[in-house]
């Protein structure tokens, strides 16, 4: 499942049961890019609350804007963990498997609305070369409609996924078809 030992929840006691529990209630089960912090229960339940703040919170973005945004990152940091899971959360929305893999190789090849557009380039170049990311680019998403609030959305969720990207990358944390499916959307 990881490189780093793991403590499952047959054997989590104290706080980590807790976590695990709030997991459970919250998404369906627990997932292994959560897991992976068993050693550190309360970094897993800060991981959770930034997670649900930005991907479930209130926001005039949409879910599947949202997932949009995870695949678009995990794709230019080819983080297989994190393009499947959010991947299968997309075409929980789309139910479009061709769609959705074109998206996943280049989300140019689809047909999007300029906005969204606009959004996914600003979260794949914030990827690649966050340190060419300028002024413009902001005035850039406020020219397609985007308010500042939306704009701080769509950084943070990119942001996140850098972060999470380099975890499951950094400590080999692995999916398998059971594990990618079966949450709450």
């Amino acid at each position: 499942m990881a490189w780093i030992r793991i403590i499952d929840e047959a054997g989590a006691e104290g706080r980590l049961k807790e976590v695990y529990e709030r997991l459970k209630a919250g998404r369906g089960k627990v997932s292994n890019i959560m897991a992976v912090h068993s050693l550190l229960p309360e970094a897993m339940d800060s991981h959770l609350d930034l997670y649900m703040a930005i991907m479930f919170g209130e926001s005039v973005l949409s879910r599947a804007e949202r997932e949009m945004i995870a695949v678009v990152v995990s794709a230019s940091n080819n983080c297989r963990y994190c393009i499947n899971h959010h991947a299968a959360t997309l075409d929980h929305y789309w139910k479009d498997g061709e769609r959705l893999s074109r998206f996943i190789a280049d989300f140019r090849s689809v047909d999007l609305p300029p906005r969204i557009r606009a959004v996914l380039t600003y979260a794949e170049k914030l990827t690649r070369t966050p340190d060419e990311v300028s002024e413009e680019d902001i005035v850039a998403l406020r020219e397609k409609g985007l308010s500042d609030s939306e704009i701080l959305s769509v950084n943070l969720i990119a942001s996140y996924f850098n972060f999470v990207n380099r975890i499951a990358l950094g400590l080999g944390v692995e999916f398998t078809p059971d594990e990618v499916g079966g949450y709450e959307y």
